[in-house]
């Protein structure tokens, strides 16, 4: 891996399906947050917050992340308290609509 990539500090264990070494986290932002959202405590939330911005995690998790299980909104709202999941675009994206557990 390259010296001077920009990287987060959060265990591989969270993108076990992704190449670690070929990933652009500047880039792939919104599957990151997705997925420290949905599945980081609050050791990897600081560190996504660290490495991205306040501002620019909450504004990923309102209005681009297009899907998040129920439990994932709800942690969403845990660790950010600000939001509402009724302004979030994934919850209004399924709302009333069945989704599969994958």
């Amino acid at each position: 891996m390259s010296k001077n990539k920009r990287m987060p500090k959060i265990d591989r264990v969270f993108f076990w399906d992704y190449d670690i070494e070929a990933m652009d986290f500047d880039r792939a932002y919104r599957s990151i947050i997705g997925r420290i959202v949905e599945r980081g405590g609050q050791e990897e939330i600081d560190e996504i917050i660290r490495f991205y911005g306040y501002e620019k995690v909450v504004r990923t998790i309102k209005n681009e992340i297009h899907f998040l299980p129920n439990y994932g909104i709800d942690r969403a709202l845990k660790f950010f308290p600000e939001l509402k999941k009724e302004e979030m675009y994934c919850y209004l994206n399924r709302k009333d609509k069945p989704y599969h557990w994958i």
